[in-house]
């Protein structure tokens, strides 16, 4: 009878719901996609993202990052207004929740773009609506004259008026906004945006308010080249400051990627230990990864857009073949996809993500870091080269896909496995060619 009732409450503990791991806290094989670019505010915007569903599952995507839902002051949708309200410049909530639900049908799950750091008034400066709040709202460092909170717990943002989140009522409106709102529409993950804007450990309580099951700070700050140690220990920091439960951006990554393809430093992406000189080098698991975005890189087409700090647009798929193919979790940008072009080559690179099993965790053998190259062997099954000088791994590797000044290669099968040869007499082969004639 005991073990029947031990049996029973297994069972039950079975079948209920799971707190689902972010997957930042795993060996994860995700890969995201921005699903947008600084031009792509439209009413048709959801529409066709609905549209692109069964592609982006043929691409290999798990998750799709997009732009703000709520109502905002500017197209972009970086300057938030009424937060509960999501009709955008991208469209209305109607259609926001039919595209999430066509990709949640591929299996593909949505992640939110949260601007929680600053936000505008409904009419004035600081007539916040839906939710409703006071001048409290408002750090004492902001400029609008008629702020009443308490200190900023992170640096300041010109644009907006910047929020206090060490209020009460503020941090209740905005896990509300998480967790009923935009979970409620099908969001199932984030993307904090100006995370140096307000103390990590406020991303820490609104993780909690939806539980994601992907969680990612977007924390980007001046990289100094004789001082990259510090700006990747920034990333580690925020990533402890939220408790662990959020990933970041790996900006070192990005801006060493920068330097090595716009000027051939390839020895950049290493740091004096052998590691990949970026965050992905101290914890990969914690790192997403990517070769451009709305605000680094162009948009629609290359000098078009914001372009604060892009890779060389000939050498975007060198920043692919570099990130589709070690630790970190990679992100995918929407107009190297879907406008310049470039779809079959990053098709080709993480379905050998995929196929190798590469995930956020895969250990990196460098090889090369030098003046025109950069070489390495991941998990011991892939090797890639990037940059003008020519290498290879050596016998044993077959090529797999290759481009513009970079290459990758997987073990050979015949390496690895026998194969029985028969090796037919002149008796056997002639009777074989009588039997077939």
């Amino acid at each position: 009878m005991k073990l029947k009732y031990i049996l029973l409450a297994s069972l039950l503990v079975a079948a209920l719901p799971s707190r689902a791991a972010t997957e930042q806290a795993k060996s994860s094989t995700a890969v995201l996609f921005q699903s947008f670019h600084w031009h792509s505010a439209n009413s048709m915007f959801y529409g066709d993202l609905k549209s692109k569903a069964t592609d982006l599952k043929d691409l290999g995507i798990t998750h799709v990052w997009f732009p703000p839902p709520s109502d905002a002051g500017s197209p972009e949708g970086y300057l938030p207004r009424q937060l509960n309200t999501l009709d955008s410049s991208y469209g209305r909530e109607e259609a926001l929740t039919s595209a999430i639900s066509a990709l949640k049908a591929q299996g593909i799950e949505s992640v939110a773009d949260v601007v929680i750091n600053h936000r505008i008034g409904s009419r004035d400066w600081g007539d916040f609506t839906n939710p409703t709040w006071d001048c409290r709202a408002v750090v004492k460092e902001d400029e609008w004259p008629g702020k009443c909170g308490g200190m900023d717990s992170g640096e300041g943002f010109n644009a907006a008026r910047d929020i206090d989140h060490a209020q009460e009522f503020v941090q209740n409106d905005i896990k509300h906004w998480l967790g009923s709102r935009l979970k409620g529409v099908g969001f199932t993950g984030i993307r904090f945006d100006y995370a140096k804007g307000y103390a990590p450990r406020y991303a820490g309580k609104y993780h909690d308010a939806m539980q994601p099951n992907f969680c990612v700070g977007e924390l980007w700050s001046d990289l100094d080249f004789n001082a990259v140690d510090a700006h990747r220990n920034s990333l580690l920091e925020y990533v402890e400051g939220t408790g662990g439960k959020c990933g970041v951006f790996d900006f070192t990554t990005k801006g060493l990627l920068n330097q090595a393809l716009r000027y051939n430093e390839y020895e950049r992406l290493r740091d004096s230990t052998g590691k990949p000189a970026g965050g992905i080098g101290r914890n990969a698991k914690k790192m997403v990864t990517f070769v451009d975005n709305h605000d680094t890189g162009p948009s629609e087409s290359c000098g078009a857009g914001q372009n604060h700090w892009p890779v060389p647009c000939d050498k975007v798929m060198q920043g692919y073949a570099y990130i589709l193919t070690h630790p970190g979790i990679p992100s995918v940008y929407y107009p190297h996809v879907y406008q310049w072009q470039q779809r079959d080559a990053i098709k080709a690179l993480i379905q050998l993500r995929k196929e190798e099993g590469l995930t956020s965790t895969s250990a990196v053998a460098i090889q090369r870091a030098e003046n025109g190259l950069y070489a390495a062997i991941v998990d011991h099954k892939v090797a890639i080269k990037i940059g003008p000088t020519d290498w290879s791994p050596g016998t044993g590797w077959t090529l797999r896909t290759s481009g513009n000044q970079y290459a990758v290669w997987t073990k050979s099968k015949l390496a690895c496995h026998s194969v029985p040869v028969h090796f037919r007499s002149p008796f056997e082969k002639d009777f074989l060619r009588k039997s077939s004639s």
